[in-house]
């Protein structure tokens, strides 16, 4: 539990900010609902997903969502955690204390997933209050959206134990998640992809999320729950191995 301290310390210096940070997270994923779900679902109707005609912005709703949680920890895990580490030198202060290095990361991974799952629960209630769905089922939505922050958390420490400036993410979103946001069925149904580019992106970490979170909107079970949380994890896992062993060696050096 020497991760704790670390974590609670994050906590206790976003509390002071909450507000204008939960603002920021929920505000871009809400107006992309608005403006496409609303305005282009007005235009689309209903789309076929899986063989079902399902209104637009659910279909939206659900995708969108996903990305949320992958956008807010992304932000946490690379900005955040590298001012942390880099610019403010945090890190090196707390590592005074009888904590390890990988005492600090694993409690950065975790709080960028915690702050994920705040962000996503409040966007949901917001989804919940405009009668987008009322599934009893969307309760199981935040304990898999944690998963896919840890996930992301991973992937996003990866790059941040390799930047020597802010500068450096821009490849991580211009190369990777952007990509990954229009290949993953968040804005439109994968079937429209070529075969070639739809088999490629359903191993993406979002799509297996997807996967996952939408059918839960629609009022029923996934059919395949083992294939997604296994991948889920196996990214998680390569992921975290990834970025403890270059964050190492960062110090190291």
């Amino acid at each position: 539990m020497r991760w704790w301290p670390v974590f609670r310390r994050n906590l206790l210096v976003w509390r002071k900010l909450m507000i204008p940070s939960l603002i920021a997270n929920i505000a871009e994923p809400l107006m992309w609902l608005v403006a496409f779900g609303y305005g282009m679902g007005a235009l689309v109707g209903e789309v076929s997903h899986q063989g079902q005609a399902i209104p637009y912005l659910v279909f939206l709703a659900s995708g969108s969502i996903c990305m949320s949680a992958m956008n807010a920890a992304t932000f946490e895990a690379l900005y955040s955690a590298f001012s942390r580490m880099h610019v403010q030198k945090t890190w090196d202060g707390i590592m005074n204390a009888p904590i390890r290095l990988d005492d600090v990361l694993l409690a950065e991974m975790l709080w960028a997933a915690f702050k994920s799952l705040f962000s996503v629960a409040a966007i949901l209630l917001v989804m919940l209050a405009l009668g987008i769905s009322h599934s009893l089922k969307l309760l199981w939505v935040l304990p898999i959206l944690f998963s896919v922050g840890v996930m992301f958390s991973c992937i996003g420490l990866i790059f941040t134990a390799l930047a020597k400036g802010y500068d450096f993410f821009t490849y991580y979103f211009t190369l990777f998640l952007t990509p990954m946001m229009f290949l993953s069925g968040v804005f439109f149904p994968r079937e429209q992809l070529p075969e070639w580019v739809r088999a490629v992106s359903e191993w993406l970490p979002l799509t297996q999320a997807v996967h996952l979170i939408r059918p839960l909107f629609l009022d029923r079970w996934p059919d395949q729950v083992l294939l997604p949380a296994a991948v889920i994890a196996a990214y998680s896992i390569f992921a975290w191995a990834i970025a403890l062993a270059l964050t190492r060696k960062r110090f190291r050096s």
